[in-house]
Order: structure tokens, then C-alpha cells, then sequence
């Protein structure tokens, strides 16, 4: 699931890239910023979005199983883990003017497009409700720890906080039946 919403992020911003530039500019690829060896796995001219971490949505997080009734059974399902996914873009161009041009073609779309919903994003999975995004501010200690942690050289970048995406296992435990209830009352 973490694919599949950061993927239609990408997609969406490609096609908004595509348009005001007209197909100038490469693209926006979905993949980790640096190969093994410390050099750029993002290509020239492309713009780099990863994964940098994940956290769970505490405030919203339910600790009871959810229980349903399906197909003739009662099914019992664990509940949901609510995540929050901070998601780095970099732009890789060789000219340093150009690579802030095309960060703020991120930072302008993300502006205008804070949150995605089925109703106006028709792409989005089903199993997606809504995606918020917002721009996480970080310090220079901050910003130097995820670029240390990457294992990179600092590139224009802006870090975006992706709200809220919802993670469940289908598969249910069944549960079983009450059969009976002791009403006795033990050690009188």
C-alpha cells in the first residue's frame, strides 16, 4: 500500500510537471536517492522522491479488534495501523538555477494540491480514502541527519509529510463461537 499511494503521488505530480513545462524536464521517479556505492540512483535531470520514514498516527489509533459479520461468520479483524509516511524530493539537475526552478514546480503543486480524495482523484485505490500532504519545516540539524543517513551530498529538496494512510489485513481470524457461559460461582 505504501507503493501504491506513493506511486499516484508521483504519477499526479508528473502529469502537473508535464503540463507547465510542456515535457522540457524529465521526471519524478519514486526511488531511493542513493545507490550502494554513494552515487545518485535518481537520474540527471530528474526529480527523486523516497520514502525517508514512517510514522504511526498515535492520537487516532484504535486498540480494540474490529469485528465484523461476513459470509455467515463472525470475523475478527486486528485494527487498523494508521500511518503518516515522510516522503523527501530531491531534484538531481546539473545547473543549480534549474534545480530550484523545477523544486518549486514541487513545492507550487503540493501548495495547491494539499489533500487527494476519491471524489476528485478518481486514480486514487478504493482502499485509499484520503492522502493530506503537507511541508515539514526541518532545522539544519535535521535536514544534515537525513542527508548523513542517505548517504549523499545535499541536493535542493523540500520533505513533505504525507497524511494519513490506513493499513489493515484482510485476512481475518475467524472467530469462534460462544457456546456456553459458566454462571456458576467457583470457591464458595
Amino acid at each position: 500500500m505504501l507503493d501504491v499511494a506513493l506511486t499516484f503521488l508521483v504519477n499526479n505530480f508528473n502529469a502537473y510537471l508535464m503540463a507547465r513545462t510542456g515535457g522540457d524536464f524529465g521526471k519524478a521517479e519514486l526511488s531511493r536517492l542513493v545507490n550502494d556505492q554513494g552515487k545518485w540512483a535518481i537520474d540527471q535531470d530528474h526529480i527523486g522522491a523516497t520514502l525517508i520514514n514512517i510514522e504511526e498516527e498515535r492520537v487516532l489509533k484504535e486498540q480494540v479488534p474490529e469485528t465484523r459479520y461476513v459470509n455467515g461468520r463472525h470475523v475478527v479483524l486486528a485494527p487498523p495501523l494508521r500511518l503518516n509516511l515522510h516522503v523527501l524530493f530531491a531534484a538531481n539537475l546539473k545547473q543549480y538555477d534549474q534545480a530550484l526552478k523545477y523544486l518549486s514546480y514541487v513545492l507550487t503543486y503540493f501548495q495547491a494540491h494539499p489533500s487527494f480524495t476519491q471524489a476528485e482523484h478518481p486514480d486514487l485505490d478504493p482502499r485509499i480514502d484520503r492522502l493530506v500532504v503537507e511541508l515539514l519545516s526541518l532545522t539544519y540539524d535535521q535536514l544534515n541527519q537525513v542527508w548523513t543517513f542517505i548517504g549523499g551530498k545535499q541536493l535542493p529538496s523540500a520533505a513533505y509529510k504525507i497524511r494519513m494512510l490506513v493499513l489493515q489485513d484482510p485476512e481475518a481470524d475467524v472467530a469462534v463461537p460462544l457456546q456456553s457461559i459458566d454462571t456458576e460461582i467457583h470457591g464458595r
